[in-house]
């Protein structure tokens, strides 16, 4: 009998503040004893670090400039098939509890399942399993899908209970500057975490209760990184690097692997994990099987990414590849200031930036990351492995020029076969078009 599936979405939580990946100030006992279960991915990326459309990558196994959703709150090609689709047909029911935000509806026509309601902005969105437990104990003679989209930890960070952290104690990731609102957000942001942990455990004890865990796949991704500066809305390895599990009892064998995936490659795998012949669809992902039954150690050889900013800020298109060792960053418009309205405009959450900003005269560390966020050169390049938060620019390092040059000859290559025309289409007219279905008409290379 095929499996049911079960895909729990975080909501902006970067891959290193939690523990099963070296974080070290928030506990996670549910997702950790999932990991432990589990299959944990220490090289899987999504294609954009925005909501909109690395869930549209997901669902689609499609890179985001061939189906449309290149900018945040866009929409898929028109005719573009999803998972509802894709496993409809293996006669699996497709249901979606919680956080959308993919579109038009056609695209991706899941079931509506009640019970995570309010939106990721919403200062108190409620949580319920009840939904949960109906869907998934409805027809025991038919595998079900089921989407939990999560809304922790999205900012603005209202959930949880932050006063018990000491705020003195907590360990700053080298990208944040250390102030002391800096603090007081990040200690809002864990709370959050924990939120996200509990909301885990509840959603994996209906698989217990209803007797479905032992005939479950589970998949955990932690999506994009969170929304303090270089993470959310980049393309470094805390923006696009994504916190990733996989259970399958009797199937997948627990431990940790250093295969490179990518969200493209999760369409394909649960095609195939649903009986179904991926080849046989236009995906541009593969499936990574043969990892999860233990037949190979690598899948992919490498990871592409996006990045355009409109409707967040002005145009900063950017675009990057990694092999999982090393990281290649183009930015586009290197002569362009960085802008992101939500930490910088009238739409901002927290007030940290603006200490930053005044630490700038005094620390030159805080001086460096403010610098680095908003003024960026034409390439950056960075060894992942000895440097996960990518704050040494290697690109000019005689060192590591042939890295740099095989890596900047993939982008290239990937672009032409995506029919990205890259900078030109980081603009508002373009967004707009796209919200509409009138999305830009690719050029492909002979290759494509």
């Amino acid at each position: 009998m095929e499996p049911n599936i079960l895909i729990m979405i975080a909501d902006d939580a970067t891959y290193l503040d939690l523990s099963l990946y070296g974080g070290q100030n928030v506990d996670t006992p549910n997702i950790d004893g999932l990991a432990r279960d589990g299959l944990v991915f220490n090289r899987a990326y999504l294609p954009m670090a925005m909501c909109n459309p690395c869930r549209t990558a997901l669902y689609t196994g499609l890179y985001p400039a061939r189906n449309g959703s290149c900018w945040n709150h866009s929409a898929a090609r028109p005719g573009t098939r999803s998972l509802p689709h894709f496993l409809g047909d293996l006669g699996y029911r497709v249901g979606l509890c919680g956080k959308k935000h993919v579109g038009p509806n056609k695209s991706f026509p899941f079931e509506y399942v009640p019970g995570i309601e309010g939106g990721c902005t919403h200062p108190d969105p409620e949580f319920g399993v009840e939904g949960i437990r109906a869907f998934v104990g409805e027809d025991r003679d038919t595998p079900f899908c089921l989407v939990a989209g999560l809304f922790e930890p999205h900012a603005p960070w209202t959930l949880g209970n932050p006063e018990h952290f000491d705020l003195d104690a907590l360990k700053l990731p080298p990208y944040l500057a250390d102030t002391e609102e800096t603090r007081s957000d990040y200690a809002k942001y864990l709370a959050e975490i924990e939120v996200l942990d509990q909301e885990v455990g509840e959603i994996l004890a209906v698989l217990d209760e209803t007797g479905q865990a032992d005939n479950t796949l589970v998949i955990f991704t932690s999506e994009q990184g969170s929304q303090f500066p270089g993470c959310k809305w980049t393309n470094w390895n805390t923006g696009v690097h994504t916190g990733f599990v996989v259970r399958w009892p009797g199937v997948v064998k627990p431990g940790y692997t250093d295969a490179v995936i990518q969200y493209e490659d999760v369409a394909p795998t649960l095609v195939e994990a649903a009986g179904g012949d991926s080849d046989a669809i236009d995906f541009d992902g593969s499936s990574f099987m043969s990892v999860l039954l233990g037949e190979a150690e690598d899948h992919r050889a490498f990871a592409y990414f996006m990045h355009n900013n409109i409707p967040e800020g002005p145009p900063y298109p950017i675009r990057a590849v990694t092999d999982g060792t090393y990281h290649y960053i183009r930015n586009l418009t290197p002569e362009a200031i960085y802008i992101e309205k939500h930490l910088m405009g009238q739409f901002r959450w927290h007030q940290y930036w603006p200490t930053w900003v005044f630490d700038t005269t005094f620390n030159e560390h805080t001086r460096f990351l403010v610098d680095r966020y908003m003024r960026r050169p034409p390439e950056q390049l960075y060894r992942m492995d000895e440097d996960p938060c990518e704050l040494n620019n290697l690109a000019d390092d005689p060192a590591h020029a042939e890295a740099k040059k095989r890596l900047s000859a993939e982008l290239d290559c990937w672009m032409k076969q995506q029919g990205d025309p890259g900078a030109e289409i980081d603009t508002e007219d373009q967004w707009q078009a796209a919200k509409e279905g009138r999305h830009f008409e690719r050029q492909l290379s002979e290759s494509g």
